[in-house]
């Protein structure tokens, strides 16, 4: 990854059982800097992230998966960061992908948004996959931006494009938000394919399976 400071940012709610493989991958990979934000937890996830030696940032009280990334965005980005990846904290993601999306930013991109949709070897949940194409239905005629994946959390950020970036949401509507701004600043973004692991862990997590949830999320996307 040559020089370049290159930071991973986790946002993290109630992922003590599994914080610690997480890191532990991303550590495999080649990757030091990494930053879990503990978004108000009440279990051990600031412990265990903290044993497993990454930089740990905590929210006093839950205020929502948006929030957590924007925490860490803003510290990576006053530790002059050139680029900062986003992966969730549950184990869903796979992060030898991390270097596809480097890879994708060395080629001109300022944005990579992993995409589940583009691997054909990933096998969504019927409700998951519903959900995420009405997601991207709303994104696109709310901002005029068809995307593959609106809602994926995994992404790569240059440091020029979180100077422009002004997200106001603080839960899940924030992946959608940054869509609106990468149409409006017209940021050059571009799409990878991502591995996504289904686990019963992951899937019983209830703050994103929600329908509930969800419908919030649409309503707030088309009234932001």
């Amino acid at each position: 990854m040559g020089k370049r400071k290159i930071f991973i940012v986790i946002p993290a709610y109630n992922e003590a059982k599994v914080i610690d493989k997480v890191i532990s991958d991303i550590r495999k990979e080649g990757f030091k800097n990494i930053v879990v934000v503990d978004d108000g937890s009440n279990d051990d996830t600031k412990k265990v992230a903290s044993k497993a030696k990454a930089k740990v940032l905590s929210h006093f009280i839950n205020r929502g998966k948006g929030a957590a990334v924007k925490t860490g965005l803003e510290y990576a980005k006053l530790e002059k960061a050139d680029i900062v990846v986003t992966i969730d904290g549950d184990g869903q993601h796979n992060p030898k992908d991390i270097k596809r999306m480097i890879k994708k930013i060395d080629e001109g991109c300022d944005i990579v948004l992993g995409s589940r949709f583009l691997n054909k070897k990933n096998k969504m949940p019927l409700f998951n996959r519903l959900a995420n194409h009405l997601a991207n239905i709303i994104v696109f005629l709310t901002y005029n931006l068809w995307v593959s994946d609106s809602q994926s959390g995994f992404r790569a950020y240059t440091r020029r494009a979180l100077e422009k970036i002004d997200t106001r949401l603080d839960r899940y509507e924030f992946d959608s938000e940054v869509i609106r701004e990468i149409a409006k600043h017209k940021i050059k973004f571009c799409e990878t394919p991502i591995d996504v692991f289904y686990t019963q862990y992951s899937i019983s997590k209830t703050q994103k399976q929600s329908l509930k949830n969800g419908i919030k999320t649409l309503i707030k996307i088309i009234i932001s």
